[in-house]
């Protein structure tokens, strides 16, 4: 099962914070969090307006989780909240091999991986490494920005939805080359 995903998070060139994940699993179902132990004080200007702006206000940190309206989550909860979106009867991953795809995947895997602890406690079947949608748009030559334009761009849940779209975009256009040279 191909897994699509995008964070948006806060980086100083040292550490990387998450602020929010959407992953959109290849059968339609979707899974959106905020990251509520996410400290947005250290956001830059760009982040700010265009990400932070867009999102509910964060709860108090003294609100109990069980009162907290909305997708959030604190950084702990999220790793296994993931593990139970790609579970079956929340006992077995779906399927030994999920594949995961991000758009300039690098910074989106690191941050997914760290929602386990280090690469090392990924669950058992969980790749070490994300398929990257921009790589494989180069390796085919296509501008994905000219074929498939996006809406509500920094909003991980939107984004991840529109790295499955790129994604089909290319498996139909790698199709259509096959068909081609026939």
């Amino acid at each position: 099962m191909k897994y699509f995903l995008d964070t948006e998070f806060i980086e100083d060139g040292h550490t990387i914070d998450l602020i929010s994940i959407g992953i959109v699993a290849e059968d339609g179902r979707e899974f959106y969090c905020l990251n509520r132990d996410c400290d947005w004080s250290k956001a830059d200007q760009w982040v700010r307006e265009n990400v932070l702006s867009g999102l509910p206000p964060k709860p108090d940190e003294s609100t109990p989780t069980y009162a907290v309206e909305g997708p959030w989550l604190n950084h702990s909860e999220i790793g296994p909240a993931i593990k139970y979106f790609l579970s079956k009867d929340n006992l077995e991953i779906r399927h030994s091999s999920p594949e995961f795809w991000a758009y300039y995947a690098d910074y989106d895997w690191v941050v997914f991986c760290q929602l386990f602890g280090t690469m090392m406690d990924l669950p058992k079947g969980f790749p070490m490494y994300c398929r990257d949608i921009k790589q494989e748009a180069d390796r085919l030559g296509v501008d994905l920005n000219e074929v498939v334009p996006q809406e509500n761009e920094h909003h991980a849940l939107a984004d991840a939805r529109h790295n499955r779209a790129m994604y089909n975009f290319l498996k139909n256009h790698k199709l259509k080359m096959a068909a081609n040279s026939k």
